[in-house]
């Protein structure tokens, strides 16, 4: 008899994934660069899904990316490194910087102007992390594609195929 270990992801493997790099030349035009990448990239979805990504859910996911992206360029030195992971039914939206610092939502205030981002990411997507990272940290989005899903912790089981 032989023992064996099996180790199962904790995420599985993503149906589609593609990454952009925003170094310090590119930064004047890495949120719109960001937006327009995140949108070529769901538009790309019904190539492994179903059908396609239902236009609320894409603005939603644009702006995600928009408020992470923008969050790494105006607090963190260097390049950024924007990473998408389509899933079955979420978009995993990664953000890697090289500050180690995580961001720190602020609390209410009407009377700010701006700096609501992280507040904004918390409030439409399913789950926000960060990890530590080789060079500084990742901020990970999870935001349900299919509109029933959002706000639930993880969408139901589908049969199996």
């Amino acid at each position: 008899m032989t023992d064996a270990i099996t180790a199962e992801r904790a995420v599985p493997e993503p149906l589609l994934s593609a990454g952009a790099v925003y170094d310090d030349a590119s930064r004047r035009g890495a949120i719109a660069s960001a937006r327009a990448f995140t949108a070529d990239f769901l538009a790309a979805a019904p190539t492994v899904l179903p059908g396609p990504v239902r236009e609320e859910r894409v603005e939603l996911a644009q702006l995600v990316v928009s408020e992470l992206v923008t969050n790494a360029i105006r607090h963190t030195a260097g390049p950024c490194r924007l990473l998408l992971e389509l899933g079955r039914d979420a978009l995993d939206i990664s953000v890697f910087d090289q500050e180690a610092a995580a961001p720190v939502p602020r609390g209410h205030d009407p009377r700010r102007v701006g700096q609501h981002g992280v507040e904004i990411v918390v409030a439409v997507c399913e789950s926000v992390t960060v990890e530590p990272a080789p060079e500084g940290k990742r901020v990970r989005a999870r935001l349900f594609l299919l509109p029933q899903y959002a706000g639930t912790a993880k969408p139901p089981d589908r049969p199996s195929r």
